[in-house]
């Protein structure tokens, strides 16, 4: 009899070992390897912001995003950018280099990152809301 409280009290001893160098996640696996990426909602806002006009929609209503502010700003930049398409020779070139920098800030913020489009993240951050 006592031997196998002994067995048991030695099995439960190794169990509590066990959990205890075992991380708690509840059952979830979590990948650590992974940054922390904004909500879906906060993309959506910042993919929208991209989107010409809609760039003053995201300025006004996600005032509290940090992420939505800073792709909206330049969303903004680009979007003022486009006006300037109209002049002869020069405009199509500048359309292009928009198109691009388009893409770039659209995958920017499916990635969830932060990341300065080149010279146009240079006057949005000038901008002050």
């Amino acid at each position: 009899m006592e031997e196998q409280k002994k067995q048991e009290q030695s099995t439960q001893e190794e169990q509590e070992q066990f959990s205890k160098s075992q991380p708690e996640n509840n059952g979830k696996e979590e990948n650590k390897n992974v940054p922390n990426k904004e909500s879906s909602e906060n993309k959506l806002w910042a993919f929208l912001s991209y989107l010409n006009v809609l760039c003053l929609v995201a300025l006004l209503f996600k005032k509290d995003s940090e992420f939505v502010q800073f792709h909206a700003k330049q969303g903004l930049v680009l979007f003022i950018g486009e006006f300037f398409i109209w002049i002869p020779f020069f405009g199509w070139i500048l359309g292009v280099i928009i198109f691009i920098l388009w893409i770039m800030g659209i995958r920017n913020v499916l990635a969830g990152e932060k990341k300065s489009l080149p010279v146009v993240g240079e006057i949005a951050e000038k901008i002050h809301l």
